[in-house]
């Protein structure tokens, strides 16, 4: 889904900040000089006096206008940008790096371009299969709208600051944008773990399970995040699941079934290579006429190899002293 954006460049007036502080300071030394000398006139009481009061008015006229126009400067690193706003209309979004002087009565929020992690905690949550498990994620994302960042979403409210102190406090605008990030990321985290099984045991028809997914669950666990940070116009880098178990209330139970399992796995090996060795040594046997063995003997041979390849303690021998039919 495309969402529109409103975001433009900022179209206002832009001038050289290093020019400009030039321009300022001789003006602000300007309007002293004539506050100072307009006193001094003033207090000389003579035909100077009313120049005196011209000249104090006219300082502290330019005094006041470059005191203002201090406040139009700013300064932006790689990867920042300025959202601006005419008396509570919005007029753009600067994004140019170095030093800069704009109109003072613009009123700017300054925010965050550049990557930022997030590591969340693990949560617990249900699988497909109803079984509670604790699951986690790492998150890489970056703000990419700054419209819909600061007027789509109540960055003010998530800030959790005092009215009128968000206006140009880029840490609280990026810790807010965070919390925004991390409830979204938990609640598409709960939605995509409960779309799977755990494991394969979990599973009734060999489908894709959690723990095996791999690539495959976490490009859908990253496009559920887009669709749902998208309104905050956050892009969502990459997105993978860190962390994966069973709740603590089951683990001991799974854990049994997971080792009783690998035992039945590892019997199977290791009945089927014994028989494997046991039919080799009768082929073997025979092929070479070593020996003749009638079906009782067989048996008991078998029985003997079988036990001796597929017991867990190492066997006793017992010195056969009877005879063998040739």
């Amino acid at each position: 889904m495309i969402m529109e954006t409103k975001e433009r460049e900022f179209g206002g007036t832009v001038l050289n900040g290093f020019l400009f502080l030039f321009v300022n300071i001789v003006l602000t030394l300007a309007s002293l000089a004539g506050i100072i000398y307009g006193i001094m006139l003033l207090a000389a009481d003579s035909y100077g006096g009313s120049l005196g009061g011209w000249l104090l008015g006219l300082g502290l006229i330019a005094l006041v206008a470059s005191l203002i126009m201090w406040s139009g400067m700013m300064m932006l690193e790689p990867n920042e940008a300025r959202v601006t706003t005419w008396f509570g209309k919005y007029s753009g979004t600067f994004a140019q790096t170095g030093f800069f002087w704009i109109n003072p009565f613009y009123s700017t929020k300054k925010v965050s371009l550049r990557a930022r992690n997030l590591d969340a905690e693990p949560i617990k949550v249900n699988d497909k299969t109803g079984n509670p498990i604790m699951i986690g994620l790492v998150l890489v994302w970056k703000l990419k709208d700054t419209y819909k960042a600061l007027f789509e979403v109540d960055t003010q409210t998530m800030a959790n600051v005092p009215a009128g102190q968000l206006g140009t406090d880029m840490r609280s605008i990026m810790n807010a944008l965070e919390r925004f990030v991390r409830v979204q990321s938990d609640a598409a985290l709960r939605q995509v773990a409960g779309q799977y099984a755990y494991d394969d045991e979990d599973s009734k028809h060999n489908e894709l399970t959690l723990r095996d997914g791999g690539d495959e669950i976490n490009q859908q666990l990253e496009e559920k995040l887009n669709e749902r940070l998208a309104l905050a116009g956050i892009e969502v880098v990459e997105a993978r699941i860190n962390y994966l178990a069973y709740a603590p209330e089951i683990a001991a139970v799974m854990l049994r079934r997971q080792q009783a399992s690998a035992i039945i796995t590892a019997r199977e090996k290791i009945v089927e290579g014994a028989v494997s060795m046991v039919k080799m040594a009768l082929d073997k046997l025979a092929t070479d006429n070593i020996v003749e063995l009638d079906d009782d003997k067989k048996a008991a041979m078998v029985s003997n190899l079988l036990v001796v390849l597929c017991g867990d303690d190492s066997a006793q021998p017992v010195v056969n002293t009877g005879t063998l039919n040739h």
